[in-house]
């Protein structure tokens, strides 16, 4: 195919019946405005979609159009053209032809970024048309820094194997510290970490090698493995950067930086002495992510009317449990966006402070400085504050600061680590708070499990395993026949996993009278026949049941989270 003509297309879409005139002008005129391109206005309006657009222009040019959701391009192919002008200009090297390389470009109108991705591939091309935005999640996925992971971890073994280099230039302690090896090498996991949304990286030395993974949708994928010497050379960087003492190594320690990427990243970091060395976890966390609103939650819509109902009373605890890792400070967070205003004082007591949100007074604990949770909690109640967030009830004398707050005119956000709403009014007693204290302030408890869901793209048919059937059984009964099941196939959108993010599951126990009057009463066995009561039915699994059924996670995901509760 030949350089492309020059299009407007605006015209093309009035032509093809995909635009009015007014709608042109109207579009024109903010154009005109703002300064932003006509088809991106066109399509955050929601005259036309994005697709729509893209197939339209390669009618119009008598080009193919490349649907990037199902289609694979040849990874060796793409990095024809480097990642950086990918994205400058974007375009994807798609795959090869009659001795022409087929490129996608999201904007084919544009004659000067055509003739410029010529020069650089330095071979004939043919255009074919691409929607962005699915341009813009395949060089996420296509360009993976693996490789180059391998790569330098390769050249820091070497330098290290060379005797004249001196470990201060390796460990970047020196000027130009950027292309000190080891430097380079965390920079670009850091960088793939953020781009495969991990929420952590493990860096484990094993017998022979050094295991690099990450934690993606809350399972663990390995990313390379690299030869064990550079083990000590990785630890001592993020020592550094997280001003951990470098010369204890028989100790476990514990220590937060910050990495500037796209936007900047908090990562807490952890260390531990195991058989091989110092074991490394860091926890990642972007604030460059928005927060969520409670509607985005996917809570039942039981279940967020009464969250919403407690969170705007005056007094109280709302307590959020689950293990680590079940999006706990999420849901907090999404509560207190919704309180967030002038007229109310929020006070958050954290380890460590997981969401910047504007408005709030936010306090990190030090435990180093004996800046406690306790502590803290006892300052900021003389702060006068109106509401009250602490991470963690991680003890007694927490919880009680925490509840004698919220008998006396405060809300109290708060998070516990218990399997499911039912036991966390007793784990309370078992840590020693009081019987009266848990009866008075505590108004609800929610518990919830994050599970995976499955990829739009390649869901299908799911015919259930015979255990599947036995576990739904439970829920469904004789009605497990009348319902479809769906199971993500794997395709490139999703990384062959079948899954694409997370949801939430939850219960409730709400305190009312019944369940207080048996809590007061100290009769574990009435308390948990209250309790039951009042829930209804309403679990964690009951709910895990109901993704299923409406098709957003697999009988297996809905399995595997509930084996932690059953």
């Amino acid at each position: 195919m030949a350089r492309p003509e020059k299009i407007r297309l605006g015209d093309m879409l009035i032509q093809q019946g995909l635009l009015t005139q007014p709608q042109l002008m109207d579009s024109l005129a903010e154009q005109k405005a703002t300064g932003r391109k006509l088809g991106r206005i066109i399509v955050d309006s929601g005259l036309v979609t994005e697709d729509a657009i893209s197939k339209a222009l390669a009618r119009q040019l008598q080009a193919e159009f490349v649907d990037l959701k199902s289609f694979t391009p040849n990874a060796d192919l793409v990095k024809l053209l480097p990642e950086a002008q990918a994205r400058r200009f974007r375009a994807m090297v798609l795959s090869e032809k009659a001795g022409k390389l087929i490129v996608g470009f999201a904007d084919p109108t544009d004659l000067m970024v055509f003739d410029e991705v010529s020069r650089i591939l330095k071979r004939d091309i043919d255009l074919a048309v691409v929607t962005e935005s699915h341009l813009l999640t395949a060089i996420d996925r296509l360009y993976r820094k693996t490789a180059e992971i391998t790569a330098l971890s390769k050249e820091l073994t070497q330098d290290l194997n060379d005797m004249p280099v001196e470990l201060g230039d390796i460990l970047g302690l020196s000027a130009g510290a950027e292309d000190a090896p080891v430097v380079k090498l965390l920079q670009t996991v850091f960088e793939e970490a953020i781009r495969s949304r991990a929420s952590d990286i493990h860096i484990e030395p094993l017998e022979k090698s050094l295991r690099i993974r990450f934690r993606i949708d809350g399972v663990l994928h390995v990313q390379t493995e690299a030869d064990i010497k550079i083990a000590s050379a990785l630890t001592l960087r993020l020592k550094l950067m997280s001003g951990l003492d470098i010369s204890e190594k028989r100790l476990p320690q514990d220590g937060r930086f910050v990495v500037k990427l796209r936007n900047p990243v908090d990562v807490r970091i952890s260390t531990m002495p195991t058989q091989y060395g110092e074991s490394t976890v860091m926890r990642l966390l972007n604030q460059g992510t928005g927060l969520l609103s409670l509607d985005k939650l996917n809570m039942p819509a039981r279940i967020l009317e009464r969250v919403r109902h407690t969170i705007h009373r005056p007094s109280g605890i709302m307590l959020v449990t689950g293990p680590t890792g079940s999006g706990k400070t999420t849901t907090l967070y999404a509560a207190l966006n919704d309180l967030n205003s002038p007229e109310k004082k929020i006070i958050t007591v954290e380890d460590p402070v997981e969401y910047r949100l504007p408005g709030l007074n936010q306090v990190q604990v030090h435990e180093k400085i004996d800046l406690t949770f306790s502590r803290v909690l006892r300052t900021a109640l003389r702060q006068d504050p109106d509401i009250v967030l602490v991470g963690e009830m991680r003890d007694q004398e927490t919880a009680e600061i925490g509840m004698r707050a919220a008998m006396t005119g405060h809300l109290v956000l708060s998070t516990l680590h218990t399997n499911d709403a039912l036991t966390t009014p007793i784990r309370l007693l078992d840590m020693g708070v009081p019987r009266y204290m848990v009866a008075l302030s505590v108004n609800l408890v929610l518990a919830q499990r994050l599970v995976r869901v499955i990829c739009e793209n390649c869901a299908e048919p799911h015919a259930l395993e015979p255990h599947e059937r036995e576990w739904l059984r439970y829920e469904l009964h004789d009605h497990i026949d009348e319902h479809k099941y769906l199971k993500g196939r794997g395709c490139p959108q999703c990384g062959n996993s079948g899954y694409t993010g997370r949801t939430g599951v939850y219960e409730m126990l709400e305190m009312t009278n019944e369940v207080v009057e048996a809590t007061n009463q100290g009769d574990p066995n009435a308390f948990i026949e209250a309790g039951r009561a009042q829930m209804a039915g309403n679990t964690l699994r009951r709910d895990a049941v109901r993704l299923v059924l409406s098709g957003r996670t697999t009988v297996d995901e809905a399995m595997r989270i509930s084996s932690t509760i059953d």
